[in-house]
């Protein structure tokens, strides 16, 4: 995925990747980690807090200074793209942010949309049922994985 987003924004002197807390959040750290090693560009990390099993979310907190992203492409981050309610939400800080490009990376897409939502960077597309289940383990340092049940 690092690569994908190198290949896309190459022209980019900087970029932004904005992961959502949990697992978004550990993918994000590993996309950077792994852009920092085959690019020279200037890489923020920035982390996005919200509650992903609120029907309404009242406030998205950014922990990062909003100054970041002015006039810069952001790539949010998430694990799973289910419905894309959680990435529409998430989209609400940035509507008022005057932004180069937005772009979106998970790493498992399960094509459930309820909300107008793509991701641009997908790392695995699964053709599951609404009573699967997606497991995204990267927090822990003896073992990372997806897990279908």
């Amino acid at each position: 995925m690092a690569f994908q987003i190198f290949e896309a924004n190459f022209k980019e002197k900087k970029l932004v990747i904005a992961g959502i807390n949990g697992q978004g959040y550990h993918l994000a750290e590993a996309i950077v980690n792994d852009l920092k090693e085959i690019s020279d560009k200037e890489i923020f990390l920035a982390k996005i807090i919200l509650d992903k099993q609120a029907e309404s979310q009242p406030e998205i907190q950014i922990e990062c200074e909003i100054d970041t992203f002015k006039k810069k492409t952001v790539i949010l981050v998430d694990d799973v793209l289910n419905t894309g309610r959680t990435l529409a939400y998430t989209f609400r800080p940035f509507m008022s942010i005057p932004l180069k490009r937005l772009q979106v990376a998970v790493l498992v897409d399960r094509d459930y949309l309820n909300f107008p939502v793509r991701a641009d960077y997908v790392g695995y597309n699964l053709a599951t049922t609404l009573n699967d289940h997606v497991k995204v383990i990267l927090d822990n340092k003896k073992e990372y994985g997806v897990y279908l049940y």
